[in-house]
């Protein structure tokens, strides 16, 4: 399982057999950089902790611990954890702050505790099977040697394909479970306890007027308790607020400290970022790296990070996120980068649909029938984020609450594609609780795009070429006060994130604040059609996605249709595409799984 988990962590590894607990861990050096190799182990009281992962309050943490009597190893930030638990029992992980995926066996209690940060930047699975707990922070881990060959589970594929990604607890196999973020899950002889240790505040909070004094005191103890690390660091840049803001407020922390922007470029004009990204870094006296990714970098690319990782993540951006990790670990072995800010501050524009979508039920039939009429005659684009785009799914949900619209807009094969290839409509589930509708829809991309996907993007991507990247948008505090801002300032009229930009001015310019959103996107449309062609047809003709119940002529249907510019399939496609991907994994793991099963001569432990 480690082996499998290599390129997790170059900077050593060990394995701890004591009694009952065999537990491993591969190391990346990133606070501390001694010999310590984990898992760490107490000696007086048993207890083995393994954390993936960065305490960024560890210095409070210490210190607290330190005045109750408790002698801390400081060659590593997660050696707070054993005398924390220690201190506040299952409670303990309430007062870590940070990224991490963690594990601790207790022996007195005879538990296993298996926890997952805030937002969800690091994964955990686990299994049981045979009385043996197997986990681990990547899939492909969990299943290397296994002698055990899972089986599809059938509502998390058809979950991957509505919206690109598993939700936790799913995953793509029967008995392998994925801890949900700030879930707690306690295993021992009576069974499995699940709790949540916190939740997401959107729509829980007493919102208040903004307090941009306030926000900056907690965004720049939130860059730089992130940037409070022993190696090299730099920014994922591009040319919008977000990666911007923090490359600007990490120099004002950090004055003497060199910063170098690496920004993923595309030689389509309507995609490429490269100009304003290089103009940013000139201002803000940062070196500057672009990273070129092109149609033919995809295959190869898709199939490495799915044989490493074991994701299924219909996400196209994972490539260039990989492709500029990669060269990004040459230099540092972190990143920092703006991911969450749109979902904590109103980035999306489908979060403008939640307001106009409401005005716009209120219309006449006759009207709104014209207006229908008059967008799905538009023509297929192939820009970025192309008006016909958002028009199209815009209306399609018109008479949808505002939570099943969202996820009707930001779907990866609608609904009637679905049909068309074979598969039946999964219910989704229902939300209990009377929300604003900006308040449903944002904690909802919270909740579970932004750590199922967009954060698994980011960790497997960057964890490929063992490099870390962190999200200050995602530190405790600014989750927690963004909670606090009124609708109006996270969306207004047709301006999003309203706080965030007035309160990005006083570092930035005002070109760059109020630059349209582009956002990571990649030309798949234009892709599809020419240079990728022949390999997507080879992928979509991909016998083994018969066998999870999908008509392979209607999927190459619907790529000639896209071909002919009929319509814009590209999303629907990339999704089968990767799956089909998937499906050859699986298949050639399980493979020699049950080869090696079959020759052994004796039973595995562990």
């Amino acid at each position: 399982m480690l082996a499998a988990m290599a390129h997790r962590g170059p900077n050593g590894g060990e394995i701890l057999a004591r009694g009952q607990a065999v537990m491993g861990a591969n190391r990346l050096a990133i606070r501390g950089l001694g010999d310590t190799h984990p898992p760490l182990i107490e000696d007086d009281s048993g207890i083995i902790v393994s954390c993936n992962g960065e305490i960024d309050n560890h210095r409070e943490l210490r210190s607290w611990l330190e005045q109750r009597g408790h002698v801390i190893d400081r060659s590593t930030d997660v050696a707070v954890i054993p005398a924390l638990y220690r201190e506040q029992g299952l409670a303990f992980v309430e007062s870590l702050q940070g990224v991490f995926a963690l594990a601790i066996w207790d022996p007195r209690q005879q538990w296993l505790i298996l926890a997952r940060d805030r937002a969800g930047e690091r994964h955990l699975y686990y299994t049981i099977a045979d009385g043996v707990i197997r986990y681990a922070s990547e899939l492909a881990a969990l299943n290397a040697n296994s002698r055990h060959i899972p089986q599809l589970d059938a509502d998390a594929l058809a979950g991957y394909l509505g919206s690109g990604f598993c939700s936790a607890p799913q995953s793509p196999f029967v008995g392998q479970y994925k801890l949900r973020p700030a879930e707690l899950v306690i295993i021992d002889r009576n069974g499995v306890t699940q709790r949540r240790y916190w939740q997401c505040p959107l729509g829980r909070t007493r919102q208040v007027a903004p307090r941009r004094e306030q926000f900056d005191t907690v965004f720049r103890n939130a860059v730089f308790r992130q940037s409070d690390i022993d190696v090299d660091y730099g920014v994922l840049l591009s040319g919008g607020v977000d990666s911007a803001l923090i490359t600007a407020v990490a120099r004002s922390v950090r004055p003497h400290t060199p910063l170098t922007a690496y920004c993923i470029r595309f030689s389509e004009t309507s995609f490429d970022e490269g100009e304003p990204a290089a103009r940013i870094a000139r201002q803000l006296g940062c070196a500057f790296v672009p990273v070129l990714v092109a149609a033919q970098d995809l295959p190869a690319t898709l199939s490495d990070l799915i044989e490493t990782t074991g994701e299924l993540l219909a996400d196209p951006a994972w490539i260039p996120l990989a492709l500029v990790t990669r060269r990004a670990a040459q230099d540092v072995r972190v990143l920092l980068s703006g991911e969450g800010a749109d979902e904590l501050f109103g980035g999306y524009p489908t979060y403008l649909g939640a307001h106009w979508a409401t005005l716009y039920a209120a219309l006449p039939e006759a009207v709104r029938a014209t207006f229908r009429g008059i967008v799905q005659r538009l023509p297929v684009s192939d820009r970025k984020v192309a008006i016909s785009f958002l028009l199209k799914r815009f209306v399609q949900g018109q008479e949808l609450d505002a939570l099943a619209r969202h996820r009707l807009w930001t779907a990866s094969i609608q609904p009637g594609l679905l049909r068309r290839l074979g598969l039946e409509l999964r219910a989704m589930p229902e939300q209990h609780e009377a929300l604003a509708p900006l308040d449903a829809v944002q904690r909802h991309d919270f909740e579970r795009s932004l750590p199922e996907a967009l954060m698994a993007k980011v960790d497997r991507g960057g964890m490929r070429h063992a490099l870390e990247v962190r999200a200050p948008f995602l530190d405790q505090n600014v989750i927690e006060f963004a909670a606090t801002l009124p609708g109006r300032a996270r969306v207004q009229g047709l301006t999003t994130k309203t706080f965030l930009k007035h309160y990005a001015l006083r570092y930035l310019p005002r070109s760059v604040v109020n630059r349209r959103k582009r956002g990571l996107s990649v030309p798949l449309a234009s892709w599809l059609r020419e240079p990728l062609f022949d390999w997507a047809r080879s992928r979509l003709a991909n016998s083994r996605l018969e066998e999870t119940g999908i008509h392979t002529d209607a999927a190459l249907r619907l790529l000639a249709e896209h071909q002919s510019r009929v319509s814009d399939h590209s999303r629907a496609l990339w999704t089968l595409i990767v799956l089909s991907q998937w499906l050859d994994w699986a298949a050639l793991r399980h493979s020699d799984q049950l080869d090696a099963s079959e020759t052994a001569s004796a039973p595995c432990t562990g």
